[in-house]
């Protein structure tokens, strides 16, 4: 079958009648089953999948098919899915089944999308490079003894390897970007409050975002543009009109681009990184764009300010988890204190139960002022910093990651140096503004590189028509890998 590299493609040849639903669906399941050592999914929807596809091409047929025809998609494993297993690749969730769908996911399937099934992730989406999961690890496709990046690394891997057409991911902190760069593929974070929450599994709830993973920025508009809006289940969701993202206008405008010099000019940027960087900003310059380099005076202190907030909501998020009510419960246990220690103990992973306790301790009372109660006026001076910038400037370019991705296990040992992968990322959750990454090419190894566009609060129709006028000079970084390596 042909590489689609947009829905619009695929849509094209269903009209004409020389492809299916079914005959599509089919061909994603053939390639799951060839690539399973990858393990980017957890659960495929195999008979559930044909019958949906076999619906679609009829709806198709009677010319009353949605906007999302052809469109098969997998869902990474913190989105419910009603009566479909949901672990957030935990232990402590095994054997549970969602009691609903999440709003983001049911408006896709309102649009006829076919769900393929469920993809591995770190646990609760705490980490960088999908080596967390209860599941196992999750290779990446150009290179299997690499990371995909995290925590949405199962959901970027089966878009990079063809497993299905698009996914969707939750971003925290970059989970949605980060691997997204790794796999060589578009990963969109939209601003926070513009897609319902409802029916994610919350790790951060001041964090957390949906967003899609897909091959071209034309796909991630079309399905931002359905899952955004206002919900009644979501109290946090914005009742701003949701812009016509997938038919906006090109971009042809000359933009202000800002790029904070200390994300490149730095050690610790990989030298590929840097170059393909500095190619984009080049070449934006050169046809007519104003390229300004920026200080941000508050970039050091993003990251902690990012992981003392996000472990403090990750404590009380997670202390529903107990084995009283759902999913695993200690045998060991022999009262209900024990049942508490021991459950939690035995079925979180060592990253989770780290967050925890970082979590509780800047929570306590001797220290809820000194850490958590500072984190807040930090993110608060970051958000009024970053706003400044954004009178000045339409975009702010950065790379997305300091290095491409790294061999499995190589930082597993050392928590700071995995979580300085998010140093680029984390600024758009802590001051909820919308960013993308865009494929600008590979490394001298051949590992993909990302690039990463942030823009003002709800600047996503702007900042979507803008990735995909970069995007659309590096096609080449849209890459189908050989899955027998």
């Amino acid at each position: 079958m042909k590489q689609y590299l947009t829905l619009a493609e695929i849509q094209k040849d269903l009209s004409e009648g020389s492809l299916t639903c079914v005959k599509l669906v089919d061909h994603y399941l053939s390639k799951i089953a060839s690539a399973a050592h990858l393990n980017a999914f957890v659960e495929v929807y195999a008979d559930e999948a044909r019958q949906t596809a076999a619906a679609v091409d009829q709806k198709i047929a009677d010319g009353t098919a949605g906007r999302l025809a052809g469109l098969v998609l997998g869902l990474k494993d913190v989105l419910s899915h009603k009566d479909h297993h949901l672990q957030a690749g935990s232990r402590v969730l095994q054997s549970y089944s969602a009691p609903y769908t999440a709003t983001a996911v049911q408006r896709l399937i309102d649009a006829d999308a076919i769900i393929i099934g469920r993809q591995n992730c770190d646990e609760f989406a705490m980490g960088s490079s999908n080596e967390n999961s209860s599941f196992g690890p999750v290779l990446n496709a150009a290179d299997n003894s690499r990371v995909a990046g995290g925590s949405s690394g199962g959901s970027a891997v089966a878009v990079q390897a063809g497993l299905c057409h698009a996914s969707l991911g939750s971003d925290t902190g970059g989970s949605v970007r980060q691997p997204a760069a790794f796999c060589g593929v578009v990963g969109m974070k939209p601003s926070y409050g513009r897609v319902s929450r409802y029916g994610l599994i919350a790790y951060a709830s001041s964090f957390d975002c949906i967003g899609p993973i897909t091959k071209s920025v034309a796909d991630a508009a079309l399905i931002l543009e359905i899952m955004a809006g206002p919900d009644d289940y979501d109290s946090t969701v914005s009742q701003k009109e949701v812009p016509s993202y997938s038919s906006s206008p090109k971009w042809t405008e000359k933009a202000k681009i800002g790029y904070i010099a200390e994300t490149i000019d730095n050690e610790s940027i990989s030298s590929d990184i840097r170059q393909r960087t500095l190619d984009v900003l080049n070449r934006l310059q050169a046809e007519g764009h104003e390229v300004t380099p920026v200080k941000m005076p508050l970039l050091d202190f993003l990251l902690p300010t990012y992981y003392i907030l996000t472990t403090a909501e990750a404590s009380s998020n997670l202390s529903r988890f107990d084995g009283v009510r759902y999913g695993f419960r200690s045998s060991e246990s022999k009262d209900l204190e024990s049942l508490y220690k021991k459950t939690r103990t035995q079925a979180f992973g060592e990253e989770v139960r780290r967050r925890i306790l970082l979590g509780t301790f800047v929570l306590s009372a001797n220290y809820y002022d000194a850490y958590y109660t500072k984190a807040q006026r930090v993110r608060r001076l970051v958000r009024e910093e970053t706003n400044r910038f954004f009178e000045q400037f339409d975009f702010l370019i950065s790379p997305v990651t300091p290095t491409t991705a790294f061999k499995i296990g190589e930082k597993t040992e050392d928590p700071i140096q995995m979580y300085l992968a998010d140093i680029f990322t984390v600024q758009a959750n802590v001051v909820g503004n919308p960013a993308i990454s865009v494929p600008v090419g590979t490394d001298e190894n051949g590992m993909p590189v990302g690039i990463q566009i942030m823009a003002p609060y709800f600047g996503e129709d702007k900042m979507l028509a803008f990735a995909d006028y970069i995007f659309n000079t590096n096609k080449s970084g849209v890459m189908e890998f050989n899955l027998n390596q």
